[in-house]
């Protein structure tokens, strides 16, 4: 007689996960089975962003290049600055402006109008802030409020000749972009797209278009996730809908592990009888069938095929998105070489309602966040947090 006549499958309504493992354990052993992509091209900063950096950028001179002002105002030597109680006067003898700057000598006493980023005259050190002086006519007259070498900017403040200021394995921001541009540098090595074939499974899913037959429904899984991937700079084969055929479902599976870097699959990894799945994946490649300790996306499968990076999620919605988020999103960006991880903020918000839930397991609750005129952050249930 079969053991399971007498035991029940283990299932997420247990009171307590027992031998399933933990979320931070799973994402742990994934993290550590995949390495980066290899592979890189050359490319134009314009289509840079949320590209995975694939060289060091370094600078090739000093920024700002030269001694510049911080601000609009009145470039003299530091010291004709008046001391505690006196005043000192100035006389104005040009200008100097970011890309013409002022060629003469400076004499003692003697000031020259400077504007924000202009270099600095020769042999001045000190800025004094146009809204901290009285100006007559071709004089200026400050009092002891000043400091030697204030409102100045020198050459290489923010950055010197030779320093590294972007490391390879960095995800390319619209600031960092902005960064390199500055630098001079049109084009930059990166990690090329990584590759991710997407398939939904099940007899009941129906595209949209089609009339949905007795006990149909509308596969939303593949939109989702195609929309979640879409957001990051990935090539999307998508496979559509394949049905309860264990032929058709192994086709499909070695299809996109020959085109895919990371093959993901939605629906077939329950225990039914015709989640055919885990029979063929376990002929074809190295996967291994977790339970892990969270709700929803309890069953989850994982590994490889081939050289493709392999997920197989949940098929209810919600429990598709969790694990996503959880799981693929950071096995995504380690393939595609991100090691400088965009971060994540978290809020701290206040519940609105009690949160319960069983012991030994993270849950997942969906949640309406607002933000409370007073500033404070709080989330309220949705409801009902069935599948």
């Amino acid at each position: 007689m079969d053991q399971n006549d007498h035991f029940s499958q283990p299932s997420c309504a247990d009171d307590h996960e027992f031998g399933n493992l933990r979320v931070e354990h799973a994402l742990k052993r994934m993290l550590t089975a995949v390495t980066p992509i290899r592979g890189h091209e050359r490319i134009n900063i314009g289509k840079a962003h949320g590209r995975t950096l694939d060289e060091d950028i370094i600078s090739t001179f000093d920024v700002p290049p030269h001694t510049n002002a911080a601000v609009d105002g009145y470039s003299v030597h530091g010291e004709d600055l008046p001391s505690r109680e006196q005043t000192a006067e100035f006389a104005i003898i040009g200008t100097a402006y970011a890309g013409r700057p002022y060629r003469g000598a400076v004499a003692n006493k003697e000031a020259v109008r400077i504007m924000t980023g202009a270099p600095m005259p020769q042999h001045t050190d000190t800025v004094l802030m146009q809204e901290h002086v009285e100006r007559h006519g071709a004089f200026i007259r400050i009092d002891a409020r000043h400091q030697i070498g204030q409102n100045v900017r020198q050459a290489g403040e923010d950055i010197g000749r030779g320093e590294v200021v972007l490391r390879r394995g960095r995800y390319l921001t619209p600031a960092d972009i902005g960064l390199i541009a500055s630098l001079g540098i049109g084009e930059v090595g990166v990690k090329r797209r990584l590759k991710v074939a997407l398939f939904a499974t099940g007899d009941e899913l129906h595209s949209i278009g089609e009339a949905l037959a007795e006990g149909g429904i509308y596969d939303s899984n593949r939109h989702s996730l195609r929309a979640a991937l879409m957001q990051l700079q990935v090539d999307v084969l998508d496979l559509g809908i394949v049905p309860d055929d264990k032929a058709l479902l192994e086709t499909a599976i070695l299809r996109a592990a020959r085109t895919a870097d990371v093959v993901i699959s939605s629906g077939g990894v329950s225990v039914g009888e015709a989640d055919y799945t885990k029979e063929v994946l376990a002929s074809l490649g190295t996967v291994e069938f977790w339970k892990i300790a969270m709700k929803p996306g309890r069953p989850i499968a994982f590994g490889h095929l081939g050289d493709s990076t392999f997920f197989g999620l949940p098929g209810n919605p919600v429990a598709v998105m969790v694990t996503f988020c959880q799981f693929v999103l950071p096995v995504l960006e380690k393939r595609m070489g991100i090691s400088d991880r965009p971060i994540r903020p978290l809020l701290r918000a206040k519940s609105l309602e009690r949160l319960r839930k069983k012991p030994g397991r993270t849950e997942f609750q969906r949640g309406i966040l607002r933000e409370e005129e007073t500033g404070e952050w709080t989330v309220g249930t949705t409801g009902k947090q069935g599948s």
